[in-house]
């Protein structure tokens, strides 16, 4: 018709013509129902609509009345019906003030109602255009142009007074029920009036604002709390289901002892019941009378379809004409058995019920709107603990689908779980935003107790009992830890009481459902938290090292570490809002933070402070600047005019390489450490080409160990002296922070797993020289990441494994030996540096060059241990040639050099001192004559006195 015909609506009226009588009969049944339905909210509030408490006496008598089933019935759909209803039959409009009092009551409803889902009819309009075509109808224009003007002024105040009464009055509803869910059974019939009362109201208010554009009173149609009308639907829908049996009890009850019994007394009363009538309500009496309790309490399912039909059946049999019973005529009969399908529908029929009574599908076919509403309500404090109601109306989506549309299937299921995760998406970010917020107010009152901040307490007290003058510049006074907590007045909300209460009621909204199934897939909104939260934290760990690649600054690990527990303390204290696995968040977040990058592919702490590391203290300590301190097992920075730089000191203590380890963990050290083998690999492959470049000479050398003058004479031949000694103290640096690293990490394991790190100690102690090689480097392997110290560095081994190296071993063991002879014959050259003076206060060389010792040790110990030959034997012999090169250097007549001298025969004593593979007593045959002597006795023996 729409197609054919100019005006399809005219057409279809006049095809109707027939049956107009009849149509206006039915509609004409409304007149009592629908303005009773229809009333504004002030009738509502002051009729106590609704209440279970109103009247107390009354709480546990039935909610019943003539019309059961009306009085849940849409008044949407009944205005729907009266509208278009009297379009077909607008004759009836002319002719009865009844049917006129009716289309104009529903006239002033709305502005447009729906045909299908998302497709309205702006009936105003079309009406006009309808009667405008017919004569005798300008009454009916001038009414309807009353109408439309009524509903556009009043219409959107009407319905949002409406959605306020019911806001208040189905919540105060739902928590009497929710304590008391035996009043389910006498006032179910208020439970599904207020599900369809309130479906009524999102449904005018979803259709309204998604196509009224233009209005002087925009705000009517803008309801930024309609989550919470939404959420106590939703409530209500849940205790429906969660008390079914208590339901089911009840009515079992009341069909097998009341409904049956007054069925039966209205059967006996009728004055004429033909057989077949008799037999059928025979059978209902029946039916009702043989339910029993056992029946629910057993689980048994109710099927009511066929005393359904047979209802129908007798309203078919007593609507014909020249029936001898009229149903007509019997309107109690009629009530009663209306009232008695509506009870059976409770026992076989609740999820029907409840999709005529609340489903909101609608929103399915407005998801720009249904997003926007859900923008609009997230804004609002007071509806935050009912967010998780638009994610829970998602679950209805699933009703819209039908067989015979089978395409639509996965459109819509696309279109359902699309919103509801970006709703519960959208929540679990709050939530975690909420929850970082908290941690960072933590943190700054952990900051606060940090052993920094006590210096100025300190000093004040200090001045205080010296009665030094109070400077001029008055320091401002800085908050103690603590007064945070000294209040007032309780009324004045702090940052971290606004941020606990949003966190609680995000946490009310998350917690509310353990899990919501959405077109057979089952969301656990908990885990929207959880991966949110994993992110957030992640990324707020991080920040607390504030690094700045570019400007080369970053937080003390015992400052950032101090945080990280202020933060995991507060996430640990989360368990108490909302049911997720906290500990596991923590795990994960921790164990990130141990890797290169974390699950975004950003970089962590371990990245960070290895990068750090290695560029600010490492490279700097080649330069003379920062100096490796044994005396105080830390790296130093040595003041220099005009070159401002940070005290290395206060990163590289114990303590704050035991706060790195505690940050990063054994991955985090195996990372740092692979990162530093790789720069230990670099400078031993450049040593090699070195080697390679004098290979000639250094085999002469090699070759003269017995000839000291010949030895000397081809040593001062060699190129690049320095630069080997340069790379060999480059290599000391390193691994002595390796080691620093390495006990760090031991300490931290052993307070945390003391039991596994004894059985790991124990294990390193048992390996001889004997063991294969393989297994020798699977044990140090194994406890070398505990942080256990070995005689062969086993990562050293790995790195200097070169699978790459194309030279043959027997070649490669050759560089290793020309190698270990060039370094002993270039300790000479170290004495004309003027950084190689010894510095008692660090117990370490301003050049570094005390390093080298661990270099000599580490590095050789690997090489021959890959070649498989004997450590302890190449050791001795390149004390040999040490000492042999240092003899030549002290029977030199340059004064100048004495201390250097001096300082490069410690470098020898602390090469046998720190090497695990010489003994003391090994010292005199490869000392060189009075001079070491000498020096050990002036030097290093006070030295060792004193630190003593």
């Amino acid at each position: 018709m729409l197609l054919d015909y100019d005006h399809p609506l005219k057409k279809l009226t006049e095809e109707f013509t027939p049956h107009w009588r009849l149509l206006a009969d039915a509609l004409l049944s409304l007149q009592v129902l629908f303005p009773r339905r229809n009333l504004p909210a002030e009738q509502w509030r002051s009729a106590h609509m609704l209440s279970v408490t109103s009247v107390p006496a009354t709480m546990l008598t039935p909610a019943v009345c003539d019309t059961m089933r009306c009085e849940y019935l849409s008044l949407e759909v009944m205005e729907r019906w009266i509208i278009m209803g009297f379009l077909l039959c607008h004759t009836s409009l002319n002719l009865d003030p009844v049917c006129l009092k009716l289309w104009k009551e529903a006239m002033q409803c709305s502005l447009c109602i729906e045909l299908f889902r998302d497709e309205v009819l702006f009936h105003h309009k079309v009406t006009e255009e309808l009667f405008s075509s017919m004569k005798g109808y300008s009454k009916r224009i001038a009414d309807l142009k009353e109408c439309r003007e009524e509903a556009t002024s009043k219409s959107g105040s009407f319905h949002r007074e409406r959605r306020l009464f019911l806001r208040s009055t189905v919540k105060e509803l739902s928590i009497i029920l929710a304590e008391e869910p035996g009043l389910l059974g006498p006032k179910i019939l208020f439970v599904f009036m207020a599900l369809s009362f309130s479906r009524d109201e999102i449904s005018w208010l979803v259709r309204h604002a998604e196509n009224i554009t233009k209005t002087k009173t925009p705000e009517d149609y803008v309801d930024s709390n309609i989550a919470e009308l939404m959420f106590v639907m939703e409530e209500l829908r849940g205790l429906l289901h969660k008390y079914k049996k208590i339901i089911q009890r009840y009515f079992v009850l009341y069909l097998a002892h009341f409904d049956a019994v007054v069925l039966n007394e209205a059967i006996q009363n009728l004055s004429v019941c033909p057989e077949e009538e008799s037999v059928i309500m025979s059978s209902f009496v029946n039916s009702m009378t043989s339910l029993n309790i056992k029946q629910v309490e057993n689980g048994e399912e109710f099927n009511f379809k066929g005393f359904r039909l047979d209802w129908f059946r007798l309203q078919a049999y007593t609507s014909v004409a020249k029936t001898p019973l009229i149903l007509r005529e019997n309107l109690k009969l009629a009530s009663l058995m209306n009232t008695i399908v509506f009870h059976t529908e409770l026992l076989d029929n609740l999820p029907i019920l409840l999709e005529e009574t609340a489903d909101l599908t609608l929103f399915c076919f407005y998801p720009r709107l249904f997003e926007k509403m859900f923008s609009q309500s997230i804004e609002e404090p007071t509806q935050l603990p009912y967010l998780i109601a638009f994610p829970m109306v998602c679950c209805h989506f699933s009703n819209c689908i039908h067989d015979m549309c089978p395409e639509e299937y996965n459109v819509l299921q696309k279109r359902s779980l699309g919103l509801c995760n970006n709703f519960l998406d959208e929540i679990a970010k709050q939530a975690s935003s909420c929850m970082i917020n908290l941690c960072y107010e933590q943190h700054n009152l952990s900051e606060k107790l940090l052993p920094k901040h006590t210096a100025q307490t300190i000093s004040k007290v200090v001045n205080k009992k010296r009665k030094k003058p109070v400077s001029k510049k008055a320091e401002p006074n800085r908050e103690k830890p603590g007064i945070e907590s000294q209040r007032k007045d309780r009324a004045v909300d702090t940052s971290m009481d606004k941020h606990h209460l949003t966190l609680t009621e995000y946490c009310m909204a998350i917690n509310y459902v353990r899990e919501l199934v959405v077109f057979e897939h089952t969301v656990l909104p908990t885990e929207y938290l959880t991966s949110q939260l994993e992110v957030r934290l992640t990324r707020a760990v991080m920040r607390l090292a504030n690094y700045s690649q570019a400007t080369q600054e970053i937080a003390k690990p015992s400052e950032v570490l101090s945080g990280v527990k202020a933060f995991l303390a507060f996430i640990h204290s989360v368990g108490h809002y909302v049911n997720i696995d906290v500990s596991r968040i923590c795990k994960e977040v921790l164990l990130q933070q141990s890797q290169a990058t974390d699950a975004n592919g950003e970089i962590t702490l371990t990245t960070a402070y290895t990068n750090w590391y290695l560029e600010s203290i490492l490279r700097q300590a080649s330069t003379g600047i920062i100096i490796h301190s044994p005396a105080v097992r830390a790296f130093v920075t040595i003041p220099v005019e005009n070159v401002q730089i940070f005290n290395a000191e206060e990163y590289s203590d114990v303590s704050e390489m035991q706060s790195l380890a505690e940050l990063i963990g054994p991955y985090g050290m195996k990372h740092l450490s692979e990162h530093l083998m790789w720069h230990i690999t670099s400078q031993v492959n450049e040593l090699k080409k070195l080697v390679v470049e004098n290979m000639d000479i250094l085999a002469q050398v090699k070759s003269s160990l017995h000839k000291p003058e010949v030895m000397t004479h081809h040593a001062k031949r060699l190129t690049s002296s320095e630069n080997v000694l340069k790379r060999m103290t480059i290599i000391g640096v390193i691994l002595n922070f390796r080691t620093m690293a390495q006990e760090a990490l031991r300490g931290v394991l052993s307070s945390h797993i003391p039991f596994l790190m004894g059985s790991l100690e124990i294990l390193n102690d048992v390996v001889s020289p004997a063991t294969d090689i393989k297994d020798l480097l699977a044990i140090y392997e194994l406890t070398s990441a505990a942080g256990v110290s070995c005689l062969v560095d086993p990562a050293l081994v790995i790195a200097l494994s070169n699978p790459k190296n194309e030279a043959s071993s027997e070649d490669d063991y050759k560089l290793t030996n020309l190698l270990m002879v060039y370094i002993a014959v270039a300790l000479p050259t170290l004495a004309v540096e003027p950084m190689s003076i010894y510095n008692q206060e660090h117990q370490g060389h301003r050049n570094n060059i005390h390093c080298a010792a661990k270099a000599i040790n580490e590095v050789a110990a690997a090489l021959y241990t890959i070649h498989k030959k004997d450590i302890r034997e190449h050791l001795l012999e390149f004390l040999t040639f040490a000492s042999m090169s240092l003899l030549q250097l002290g029977q030199e007549t340059d004064k100048l050099l004495v201390k250097n001298r001096e300082s490069i025969y410690l470098l020898l004593h602390m090469l046998i001192e720190v090497s695990p593979f010489l003994e003391m007593d090994m010292l005199e045959p490869y000392f060189p004559y009075v001079l070491l002597r000498n020096a050990f006795r002036e030097v290093y023996r006070p030295i060792m006195t004193t630190t003593a």
